[in-house]
């Protein structure tokens, strides 16, 4: 993972951008995680960022998940059962993102359509919860995200 810093505390993160079949795009980036790395999809509807929760338990079996409260929208439902989880240690690039909470949701079918097109499985989404606190931009000519300390 290569990571561009200046001097003004931005970080310049790849991105791999991916084609859905002519449907669309997906930017896709590397994170570290509990030590390991895993990918995360880019995106900017997403009010926060979610992890999915089969690969959460399977990367890091002592995770805490904290049933919540509250239901989910989005992911073609209003209904989704949402839970959280607690992130201390998320890398992106060089960068270390402030903790902070995360949702934790039943991404399965985002990964099942993932591996039917020939994509790497993905951790989950990263969301405008932190795609606004680091003061991101997106060039999709240079496939980079810029995130600000």
């Amino acid at each position: 993972m290569v990571t561009r810093h200046t001097r003004q505390r931005k970080f310049i993160i790849p991105l791999q951008i991916i084609e859905l079949q002519g449907d669309g795009f997906h930017p896709l980036i590397n994170i570290s995680v509990f030590g390991r790395p895993f990918i995360l999809v880019l995106d900017t509807g997403a009010s926060r960022t979610a992890f999915d929760q089969a690969v959460l338990l399977q990367a890091k079996q002592d995770a805490v998940v904290t049933l919540s409260q509250s239901v989910s929208t989005g992911l073609g439902t209003n209904s989704m059962e949402s839970s959280t989880a607690y992130i201390s240690d998320l890398f992106i690039g060089d960068l270390l993102i402030s903790p902070f909470e995360v949702a934790v949701l039943d991404l399965s079918t985002i990964n099942i359509a993932y591996r039917q097109l020939g994509h790497p499985e993905v951790l989950g989404v990263l969301g405008g919860d932190i795609l606004m606190k680091y003061k991101a931009v997106i060039n999709y000519r240079k496939h980079v995200l810029i995130l600000n300390k």
